[in-house]
Protein backbone atom coordinates (compact mmCIF):
# COMPACT_ATOMS: atom_id res chain seq x y z
CA UNK A 1 0.00 0.00 0.00
CA UNK A 2 1.24 3.69 -0.67
CA UNK A 3 2.65 4.90 2.21
CA UNK A 4 3.20 8.45 3.55
CA UNK A 5 3.91 7.59 7.44
CA UNK A 6 7.47 8.54 7.13
CA UNK A 7 10.64 9.48 4.76
CA UNK A 8 12.45 6.35 6.04
CA UNK A 9 9.99 3.34 5.08
CA UNK A 10 11.67 2.71 2.02
CA UNK A 11 15.72 1.47 0.90
CA UNK A 12 18.28 3.27 -0.28
CA UNK A 13 18.65 5.80 -3.09
CA UNK A 14 19.77 3.66 -6.68
CA UNK A 15 22.91 5.69 -6.42
CA UNK A 16 23.43 4.55 -3.21
CA UNK A 17 23.09 0.72 -3.18
CA UNK A 18 25.02 1.10 -6.62
CA UNK A 19 28.08 2.30 -4.47
CA UNK A 20 27.47 -0.06 -2.08
CA UNK A 21 27.57 -2.99 -4.44
CA UNK A 22 30.03 -1.55 -6.54
CA UNK A 23 32.42 -1.69 -3.48
CA UNK A 24 31.44 -4.56 -1.67
CA UNK A 25 34.36 -6.87 -3.10
CA UNK A 26 36.84 -4.24 -1.68
CA UNK A 27 38.18 -4.81 1.55
CA UNK A 28 38.84 -1.74 3.74
CA UNK A 29 39.85 -0.41 7.08
CA UNK A 30 37.54 -0.23 9.73
CA UNK A 31 35.79 2.12 12.95
CA UNK A 32 36.48 5.12 10.12
CA UNK A 33 39.07 5.00 8.67
CA UNK A 34 38.39 3.66 5.41
CA UNK A 35 38.67 5.43 1.73
CA UNK A 36 34.98 5.80 1.79
CA UNK A 37 34.59 7.81 4.77
CA UNK A 38 37.67 9.50 4.27
CA UNK A 39 36.26 10.90 0.82
CA UNK A 40 32.31 11.68 2.41
CA UNK A 41 34.25 14.12 4.99
CA UNK A 42 36.09 16.06 2.17
CA UNK A 43 33.36 15.90 0.31
CA UNK A 44 30.89 17.09 3.08
CA UNK A 45 33.84 19.41 4.56
CA UNK A 46 34.05 21.17 1.25
CA UNK A 47 29.83 21.53 1.42
CA UNK A 48 30.30 23.06 4.56
CA UNK A 49 32.72 25.07 3.91
CA UNK A 50 34.56 24.38 6.87
CA UNK A 51 37.95 22.99 6.26
CA UNK A 52 38.89 21.86 9.39
CA UNK A 53 35.75 20.43 10.73
CA UNK A 54 35.80 16.91 12.73
CA UNK A 55 33.31 14.64 11.07
CA UNK A 56 31.74 11.25 12.71
CA UNK A 57 29.39 8.56 11.51
CA UNK A 58 26.96 7.03 13.23
CA UNK A 59 23.83 5.16 12.35
CA UNK A 60 20.52 6.75 13.57
CA UNK A 61 19.33 9.88 15.02
CA UNK A 62 18.52 8.43 18.97
CA UNK A 63 21.82 7.30 19.05
CA UNK A 64 23.54 10.28 17.74
CA UNK A 65 21.72 12.14 19.72
CA UNK A 66 22.42 10.67 22.69
CA UNK A 67 25.92 10.05 21.98
CA UNK A 68 26.72 13.93 21.27
CA UNK A 69 24.76 14.88 23.89
CA UNK A 70 26.74 12.69 26.52
CA UNK A 71 29.88 13.42 25.08
CA UNK A 72 29.26 17.36 25.59
CA UNK A 73 28.28 17.10 28.81
CA UNK A 74 29.41 16.51 31.97
CA UNK A 75 27.60 14.13 34.95
CA UNK A 76 25.97 17.28 36.54
CA UNK A 77 24.43 18.89 33.52
CA UNK A 78 21.42 18.99 31.23
CA UNK A 79 20.12 20.05 27.76
CA UNK A 80 18.37 22.33 26.92
CA UNK A 81 15.43 22.25 24.23
CA UNK A 82 11.84 22.75 23.61
CA UNK A 83 8.93 20.62 25.10
CA UNK A 84 7.97 19.60 22.14
CA UNK A 85 11.94 18.31 20.96
CA UNK A 86 12.58 15.40 19.40
CA UNK A 87 14.92 13.98 22.09
CA UNK A 88 12.33 14.94 25.00
CA UNK A 89 8.82 13.31 23.72
CA UNK A 90 10.34 10.33 20.74
CA UNK A 91 13.18 9.31 22.24
CA UNK A 92 12.18 6.52 24.73
CA UNK A 93 13.97 8.94 27.68
CA UNK A 94 17.72 8.16 25.76
CA UNK A 95 19.12 11.16 27.31
CA UNK A 96 18.17 10.82 30.61
CA UNK A 97 19.32 7.14 30.17
CA UNK A 98 22.81 8.50 30.02
CA UNK A 99 22.11 10.61 32.83
CA UNK A 100 21.45 13.94 31.53
CA UNK A 101 17.93 15.90 32.32
CA UNK A 102 16.47 17.56 29.52
CA UNK A 103 15.47 21.14 30.39
CA UNK A 104 12.68 21.90 28.48
CA UNK A 105 11.14 25.63 27.62
CA UNK A 106 8.15 26.33 25.61
CA UNK A 107 8.15 25.35 21.93
CA UNK A 108 6.68 28.09 19.53
CA UNK A 109 5.74 26.01 16.32
CA UNK A 110 8.09 23.68 17.05
CA UNK A 111 11.06 26.39 17.70
CA UNK A 112 13.24 27.88 20.65
CA UNK A 113 12.70 31.66 20.54
CA UNK A 114 16.13 33.30 22.04
CA UNK A 115 13.94 35.34 24.13
CA UNK A 116 13.01 32.04 26.01
CA UNK A 117 16.42 31.09 26.16
CA UNK A 118 17.48 34.25 27.74
CA UNK A 119 14.31 34.23 30.35
CA UNK A 120 15.78 30.79 31.38
CA UNK A 121 19.17 31.87 31.68
CA UNK A 122 19.10 34.62 34.07
CA UNK A 123 16.53 32.99 36.10
CA UNK A 124 18.64 30.26 36.37
CA UNK A 125 21.12 31.98 37.85
CA UNK A 126 19.66 34.20 39.57
CA UNK A 127 18.31 31.57 42.04
CA UNK A 128 20.89 31.42 44.87
CA UNK A 129 20.48 27.97 44.82
CA UNK A 130 21.45 27.02 41.94
CA UNK A 131 24.62 25.02 42.52
CA UNK A 132 21.75 22.54 43.58
CA UNK A 133 19.96 21.87 40.46
CA UNK A 134 20.93 20.69 36.95
CA UNK A 135 23.17 22.99 35.09
CA UNK A 136 22.52 23.79 31.82
CA UNK A 137 25.31 23.00 29.74
CA UNK A 138 24.15 22.49 25.95
CA UNK A 139 21.32 24.03 23.90
CA UNK A 140 19.31 21.67 21.08
CA UNK A 141 17.11 22.50 18.66
CA UNK A 142 16.02 20.76 15.13
CA UNK A 143 16.03 22.05 11.72
CA UNK A 144 13.26 21.05 10.93
CA UNK A 145 11.17 20.88 13.70
CA UNK A 146 9.13 18.16 14.58
CA UNK A 147 5.87 19.72 12.97
CA UNK A 148 7.96 20.48 9.74
CA UNK A 149 8.72 24.47 10.44
CA UNK A 150 12.13 26.07 9.95
CA UNK A 151 14.12 28.22 11.68
CA UNK A 152 14.95 31.72 10.50
CA UNK A 153 18.38 32.60 9.99
CA UNK A 154 18.14 35.58 12.25
CA UNK A 155 16.61 33.47 14.67
CA UNK A 156 19.01 30.96 14.99
CA UNK A 157 22.05 33.64 15.01
CA UNK A 158 20.02 35.40 18.23
CA UNK A 159 20.34 31.27 19.57
CA UNK A 160 23.67 31.14 19.07
CA UNK A 161 24.56 34.39 19.78
CA UNK A 162 23.30 33.85 23.73
CA UNK A 163 24.88 30.32 23.35
CA UNK A 164 28.49 31.96 22.93
CA UNK A 165 27.64 34.53 25.61
CA UNK A 166 27.06 31.68 28.10
CA UNK A 167 29.54 29.50 26.85
CA UNK A 168 26.66 26.73 25.67
CA UNK A 169 27.28 24.91 22.76
CA UNK A 170 24.42 25.07 20.45
CA UNK A 171 23.17 21.59 18.61
CA UNK A 172 21.33 21.03 16.09
CA UNK A 173 19.68 18.44 15.03
CA UNK A 174 19.54 17.64 11.34
CA UNK A 175 17.58 13.89 10.66
CA UNK A 176 15.77 16.18 7.85
CA UNK A 177 18.39 18.58 7.56
CA UNK A 178 18.45 18.63 3.77
CA UNK A 179 14.52 18.89 3.71
CA UNK A 180 14.69 22.15 5.70
CA UNK A 181 17.42 23.56 3.44
CA UNK A 182 15.33 23.14 0.44
CA UNK A 183 12.32 24.59 1.63
CA UNK A 184 11.47 27.94 -0.39
CA UNK A 185 10.80 29.02 3.07
CA UNK A 186 14.64 28.94 4.41
CA UNK A 187 16.62 31.72 3.96
CA UNK A 188 20.39 30.21 4.65
CA UNK A 189 22.03 26.98 3.27
CA UNK A 190 24.86 24.73 4.53
CA UNK A 191 27.64 26.45 4.82
CA UNK A 192 25.58 29.69 7.10
CA UNK A 193 24.32 26.76 9.20
CA UNK A 194 27.84 25.36 9.56
CA UNK A 195 28.99 28.76 11.35
CA UNK A 196 26.39 29.29 13.44
CA UNK A 197 26.35 26.43 15.74
CA UNK A 198 28.96 24.08 17.50
CA UNK A 199 27.89 20.95 16.46
CA UNK A 200 25.07 19.40 14.26
CA UNK A 201 24.49 16.22 12.01
CA UNK A 202 23.47 15.86 8.35
CA UNK A 203 20.90 12.92 8.39
CA UNK A 204 21.48 10.44 5.76
CA UNK A 205 19.18 7.62 7.44
CA UNK A 206 15.40 10.12 5.93
CA UNK A 207 17.57 11.05 3.10
CA UNK A 208 18.20 8.29 0.82
CA UNK A 209 20.33 6.44 2.72
CA UNK A 210 20.08 2.60 4.26
CA UNK A 211 21.17 4.19 7.53
CA UNK A 212 23.76 7.17 8.88
CA UNK A 213 24.29 10.17 10.35
CA UNK A 214 27.16 12.22 9.56
CA UNK A 215 28.12 14.17 13.21
CA UNK A 216 29.51 17.55 12.35
CA UNK A 217 31.81 19.49 14.86
CA UNK A 218 32.58 22.20 12.39
CA UNK A 219 35.26 24.30 14.11
CA UNK A 220 38.10 21.07 14.70
CA UNK A 221 35.97 21.27 18.47
CA UNK A 222 34.82 17.64 19.23
CA UNK A 223 35.08 16.77 22.80
CA UNK A 224 38.28 14.87 23.45
CA UNK A 225 38.36 10.73 22.79
CA UNK A 226 35.18 11.43 21.09
CA UNK A 227 36.25 8.02 19.36
CA UNK A 228 36.10 6.79 22.78
CA UNK A 229 32.70 8.02 23.73
CA UNK A 230 31.29 6.59 20.28
CA UNK A 231 32.32 3.24 21.20
CA UNK A 232 31.31 3.16 24.85
CA UNK A 233 27.89 3.97 23.31
CA UNK A 234 27.77 1.39 21.53
CA UNK A 235 27.62 3.41 18.11
CA UNK A 236 31.04 2.78 16.71
CA UNK A 237 30.60 0.90 13.35
CA UNK A 238 33.26 -1.86 12.56
CA UNK A 239 32.31 -2.00 8.82
CA UNK A 240 32.65 1.75 8.93
CA UNK A 241 32.22 1.74 5.10
CA UNK A 242 29.14 1.45 5.45
CA UNK A 243 28.24 4.78 6.26
CA UNK A 244 30.73 6.22 4.14
CA UNK A 245 30.08 5.00 1.07
CA UNK A 246 26.72 6.34 1.32
CA UNK A 247 27.75 9.68 2.37
CA UNK A 248 30.16 9.63 -0.27
CA UNK A 249 27.43 8.76 -2.61
CA UNK A 250 24.61 11.25 -1.10
CA UNK A 251 27.71 14.10 -1.48
CA UNK A 252 28.46 13.19 -4.90
CA UNK A 253 26.98 15.62 -7.76
CA UNK A 254 24.80 17.07 -4.92
CA UNK A 255 22.37 14.31 -4.95
CA UNK A 256 21.54 14.37 -1.08
CA UNK A 257 19.90 18.36 -2.13
CA UNK A 258 18.57 17.27 -5.09
CA UNK A 259 16.62 14.45 -3.32
CA UNK A 260 15.50 16.87 -0.37
CA UNK A 261 14.41 19.33 -3.35
CA UNK A 262 12.15 16.42 -4.55
CA UNK A 263 10.59 15.72 -1.22
CA UNK A 264 9.39 19.07 -1.06
CA UNK A 265 8.05 19.64 -4.05
CA UNK A 266 6.22 16.63 -3.60
CA UNK A 267 5.13 18.01 -0.22
CA UNK A 268 3.67 20.72 -1.89
CA UNK A 269 1.46 18.64 -4.81
CA UNK A 270 0.09 16.64 -1.30
CA UNK A 271 -0.68 20.41 0.13
CA UNK A 272 -2.64 20.95 -3.23
CA UNK A 273 -4.21 17.67 -3.18
CA UNK A 274 -5.58 18.40 0.27
CA UNK A 275 -6.36 22.01 -0.03
CA UNK A 276 -8.52 21.77 -3.70
CA UNK A 277 -10.30 18.55 -1.40
CA UNK A 278 -11.50 20.98 1.34
CA UNK A 279 -9.73 19.81 4.15
CA UNK A 280 -7.98 21.52 6.06
CA UNK A 281 -4.41 21.72 6.44
CA UNK A 282 -1.21 23.28 8.61
CA UNK A 283 1.05 25.35 7.60
CA UNK A 284 4.04 23.42 6.94
CA UNK A 285 7.01 24.12 3.74
CA UNK A 286 8.41 21.20 4.78
CA UNK A 287 8.14 17.25 3.86
CA UNK A 288 6.04 16.94 6.74
CA UNK A 289 2.28 17.53 6.33
CA UNK A 290 -0.05 17.56 9.14
CA UNK A 291 -4.08 18.01 7.70
CA UNK A 292 -7.24 17.91 10.19
CA UNK A 293 -9.23 14.58 9.27
CA UNK A 294 -12.84 14.13 10.45
CA UNK A 295 -12.74 10.10 12.20
CA UNK A 296 -14.80 9.20 9.23
CA UNK A 297 -12.39 10.45 6.67
CA UNK A 298 -9.53 9.26 8.62
CA UNK A 299 -10.85 5.74 8.54
CA UNK A 300 -11.74 5.91 4.88
CA UNK A 301 -8.05 6.94 3.72
CA UNK A 302 -6.68 4.72 5.81
CA UNK A 303 -7.89 1.92 3.17
CA UNK A 304 -5.91 3.09 0.67
CA UNK A 305 -2.74 5.05 1.98
CA UNK A 306 -0.70 4.98 4.98
CA UNK A 307 0.00 7.59 7.50
CA UNK A 308 0.16 8.50 11.16
CA UNK A 309 -2.20 10.13 13.28
CA UNK A 310 -0.91 12.17 15.28
CA UNK A 311 -3.11 13.68 17.86
CA UNK A 312 -6.78 14.19 18.67
CA UNK A 313 -8.35 17.58 18.08
CA UNK A 314 -11.62 16.79 19.37
CA UNK A 315 -13.75 13.78 20.05
CA UNK A 316 -14.47 14.19 15.94
CA UNK A 317 -11.28 14.90 14.36
CA UNK A 318 -7.39 14.13 14.62
CA UNK A 319 -4.51 15.93 13.84
CA UNK A 320 -2.66 13.29 10.89
CA UNK A 321 0.71 13.92 9.74
CA UNK A 322 1.36 13.10 5.76
CA UNK A 323 5.22 12.87 4.99
CA UNK A 324 6.78 12.91 1.81
CA UNK A 325 10.98 11.96 1.18
CA UNK A 326 13.25 11.35 -1.86
CA UNK A 327 11.32 8.09 -2.92
CA UNK A 328 7.93 9.65 -3.39
CA UNK A 329 7.07 9.02 -6.71
CA UNK A 330 3.79 10.60 -8.96
CA UNK A 331 2.11 6.97 -8.48
CA UNK A 332 2.03 7.93 -4.93
CA UNK A 333 0.52 11.21 -5.28
CA UNK A 334 -2.20 10.02 -8.25
CA UNK A 335 -3.25 7.45 -5.45
CA UNK A 336 -3.45 9.62 -2.48
CA UNK A 337 -5.44 12.00 -5.12
CA UNK A 338 -7.85 9.38 -6.03
CA UNK A 339 -8.48 8.60 -2.47
CA UNK A 340 -9.19 11.96 -1.96
CA UNK A 341 -11.74 11.87 -4.29
CA UNK A 342 -13.40 8.84 -3.24
CA UNK A 343 -14.24 10.75 0.14
CA UNK A 344 -17.72 10.44 1.08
Amino acid sequence: MTSFESDYNNGAHPLVLRRLIETNDNSSSSYGSDIWSQQARKKIRQACQTPDADIFFLVGGTQTNATVIDGVLTGYEGVIAVESGHINVHESGAVEAFGHKVITLPAHDGKMTAEDLRAFHDRFYTDSSYEHMVIPGIVYITMPTELGTIYKASEIEAIYNLCQEYQLPLFIDGARLGYGLMSDECDFDLPWLAHHCDVFYIGGTKQGALCGEAVVFPHHNSPRHFFNIIKQHGALLAKSRLAGVQFDALFTDNLYFELSKHAIQKAMQLRQLFSKAGIDIKDSPTNQQFVVLSNDQKQQLMSHVLFETWEPVDANHALCRFVTSWATTDEDMQTLENALHSLK
